[in-house]
């Protein structure tokens, strides 16, 4: 008789009574919850930092979750904006049938964005699904500013006006129309940003970067827009006949 200490060596462990799995790999669920004042995408960004420098190669990261979500819906969201940017630039070359023009109308849609971004900075909203909605939004309201004063200038360009007066008398003739409907969207959407209502904390952003932006948008049009149309748009186009 050999005693089985002789061939062996003995040791103790531990084990977990099962393995979790993910996308077919051993996997270790790490769940954490923000700071205040902190953003999911300045979470995700500062666990990218930590696996970089923790982790080697034997290792890979993936996200659940809310996590995720918030991943594909801002990759989404991004896709749907240039989306955006490009039909509108598309349905308006048709309608002025010259790619000048859109781009002229199109130019109100920065500022539309910087007034929307120091909106929500001011008021400390984070950039997140609802606010990447109203950013969307914002392409199509201040197009309709631009779009209003670039066509009633080609208008009076036919009828036989020089540039310069075709869009100074333009800008002056569309100023109530312009600044009507745009108080009328800001107002419609303020209870929004003013967080009004059942449910209405998680459209604050969408809010906030609504009335931001066509706010900013709505008075730098009267101004940016016309001094662009005179350095882009082309000459006197008459069309009336001589007598």
């Amino acid at each position: 008789m050999i005693q089985f200490d002789n061939l062996v060596n003995l040791a103790e462990a531990t084990a977990p009574p099962q393995l979790y799995r993910y996308n077919r790999f051993v996997a270790a669920t790490i769940s954490s919850g923000l700071a205040e004042g902190k953003t999911i995408s300045e979470g995700l960004d500062e666990m990218d930092k930590i696996a970089a420098r923790v982790l080697d190669d034997t290792f890979r990261t993936a996200l659940a979750g809310d996590s995720k979500d918030f991943k594909e819906s801002s990759s989404s969201l991004m896709f749907a904006f240039l989306l955006a940017l490009v039909l509108i630039f598309l349905v308006l070359s048709a309608q002025f049938e010259s790619f000048k023009d859109p781009f002229i109308v199109m130019m109100a849609v920065p500022f539309a964005l910087t007034g929307a971004l120091v909106f929500m900075w001011y008021f400390g909203v984070t950039m997140n699904i609802f606010s990447q909605i109203g950013i969307i939004m914002l392409i199509g309201l201040v197009s309709k500013n631009g779009i209003l004063i670039v066509e009633f200038a080609n208008q009076r360009k036919k009828a036989g006006m020089s540039k310069l007066e075709a869009i100074k008398y333009s800008a002056a003739a569309r100023f109530r129309p312009i600044l009507m409907t745009s108080l009328s969207t800001i107002l419609g959407v303020l209870p929004l940003a003013l967080g009004l209502g059942e449910g209405a904390q998680s459209r604050v952003a969408m809010g906030v970067a609504v009335v931001g932006g066509l706010t900013m948008a709505t008075f730098l049009t009267l101004f940016v827009i016309p001094s662009i149309y005179l350095f882009i748009s082309s000459e006197t186009k008459k069309s009336v006949d001589a007598k």
